[in-house]
């Protein structure tokens, strides 16, 4: 397969070109025309792959309403279109571990999803290549456990080290968490009450837990997370523990500090899009502005990762157009170390999409994975 008359979005610069693809693998890439005629792209910018490494949304199709359930697989199945049509083609599909006293959370049902994802994989009904982001709720009674059955049956690509104990961390404002909690209808008394059993309950768990989640990891070689660092002392423990990835750092001090520790920083495409976050915490642009952004990530909006990359240069004008797509491809596929994809390079994946900007606002008009049209 050629694809010619194309905008490239290469590692390094913007061209217009041709690529073309043999055994799913991009064999050549070229300026100009083409040497032999292909599919014609009319001008329309050609870029890798996106690589997701957290997004909530399969949660979401499974359960779409408080107490409903759809089917696993179908669940799979939608969520794995929507993903495609975003212009994913690989993604670490989050799944949570771990109960909140208020009986929150997958619990049991975490198994099912993995089980349909299996299923939907080995069938070779899935348009994207899909792993396994386990996010694992540290003040849970039942997380280690959770964990450990769960690498009994399933591989896990990465785990997440989150901390929702309300007056920390993301939700250091405990009101702003009463308004977040009360999403799903429940009363200000029961939120209060259980919000005092997370406080009183929060840091004894964690004390035991996560350290065995660490040690979990480093057994079984799964990368690591922490999530909604804020204070310097959070990242210190992230660096001690061999943490890869700093998933949305709540302040720029730690997001800084991640840097300066080797540590790849998250940030979340809707907080980049709607130019703030929904809890009050950092804002995404003021990260990039101070070149201390790696990795966007849609979180609970999968069309976001590549409206906020088209966009991230208006942002921040420093950031080139190459340099933003990286935080959408290269960069998060070389913190999961997936050396094989994430730009447009001879002999790595063809995973590729087909962009066209309509009136500013990117489109995904074609996506093909290891050369294969999925979208």
């Amino acid at each position: 397969m050629i694809l010619e008359n194309a905008t490239l979005v290469l590692p390094d610069r913007v061209q217009r070109g041709w690529l073309a693809v043999s055994a799913g693998r991009i064999a050549e890439i070229g300026e100009g025309r083409a040497p032999e005629p292909g599919l014609d792209l009319d001008g329309d910018h050609l870029i890798p792959g996106l690589v997701e490494l957290h997004t909530d949304h399969l949660e979401s199709h499974y359960a779409p309403r408080p107490g409903v359930r759809w089917h696993p697989l179908g669940a799979v199945l939608a969520y794995d279109a929507q993903i495609a049509a975003s212009g994913i083609t690989t993604v670490f599909d989050s799944l949570r571990a771990g109960s909140d006293p208020d009986g929150s959370g997958l619990g049991p049902e975490l198994m099912q999803l993995a089980g349909a994802l299996s299923t939907a994989r080995a069938a070779d009904l899935l348009r994207a290549a899909h792993y396994t982001h386990l996010r694992c709720e540290i003040p849970s009674a039942d997380v280690v456990g959770t964990v450990r059955g769960f690498l009994a049956q399933h591989a896990i690509g990465l785990i997440s080290l989150m901390d929702h104990t309300p007056g920390q961390r993301q939700f250091r404002d405990v009101e702003k968490y009463y308004v977040y909690a009360g999403r799903g209808g429940r009363s200000l008394e029961a939120i209060k009450a259980s919000t005092a059993q997370k406080i009183r309950d929060g840091h004894a768990l964690n004390a035991a837990n996560r350290p065995a989640l660490v040690a979990l990891a480093r057994r079984h070689g799964i990368a690591l997370a922490s999530h909604d660092d804020t204070t310097l002392d959070d990242v210190a423990l992230a660096a001690r523990e061999g943490v890869a990835l700093a998933e949305f750092p709540t302040t720029i001090e730690a997001a800084g500090a991640a840097h300066a520790a080797g540590i790849t920083v998250m940030m979340g495409a809707p907080n980049l899009i709607r130019g703030g976050s929904h809890s009050g915490n950092v804002a995404a642009g003021t990260l990039a502005e101070a070149g201390l952004l790696d990795i966007l990530s849609s979180d609970y909006v999968p069309a976001s990762l590549i409206m906020a990359a088209f966009g991230l240069p208006g942002r921040a004008p420093a950031i080139t157009l190459p340099a933003a797509i990286a935080t959408v491809t290269a960069n998060p596929a070389r913190a999961t170390g997936l050396t094989d994809r994430g730009a447009l390079a001879p002999s790595l994946r063809a995973d590729l999409v087909r962009v066209r900007l309509a009136e500013g606002v990117p489109v995904v008009r074609q996506v093909w994975r290891e050369g294969r049209r999925v979208a």
